[in-house]
């Protein structure tokens, strides 16, 4: 089952978006979750991890001390809080597990003035 993302859309530099990603309760209680993203004309780029069970997280380079990942596994629920939104992280952002399953629809976020 795919896990979907949400929440995107046009935000100004330097402001903040917070996008959930619904996750079945078999893989929000089996996998860790990861977020990618995809900018126009480029290929998909990973963003950031988060572990199943103690939630251990690592972040690209390109992101890191601005993105904030986090999971509720109780909600089934993943959560990507970005602050500091630059013109280049705009993208199509996409949740999925680790390993990588089927890859399910994405959302657009938009850094603009």
């Amino acid at each position: 089952v795919q896990s979907v993302a949400s929440g995107g859309g046009l935000v100004q530099p330097g402001g903040s978006l917070s996008l959930p990603c619904a996750a079945s309760v078999f893989t929000s209680s089996s996998y860790g979750m990861a977020w990618y993203r995809q900018a126009p004309g480029k290929e998909r780029v990973w963003v950031a991890t988060i572990s199943l069970a103690v939630g251990v997280t690592d972040y690209a380079d390109s992101v890191k001390g601005r993105f904030t990942i986090a999971r509720d596994n109780a909600k089934n629920t993943m959560y990507l809080q970005m602050n500091s939104l630059k013109p280049e992280d705009t993208a199509m952002y996409y949740c999925n597990r680790v390993p990588e399953g089927s890859w399910g629809q994405g959302t657009q976020v938009t850094v603009s003035s």
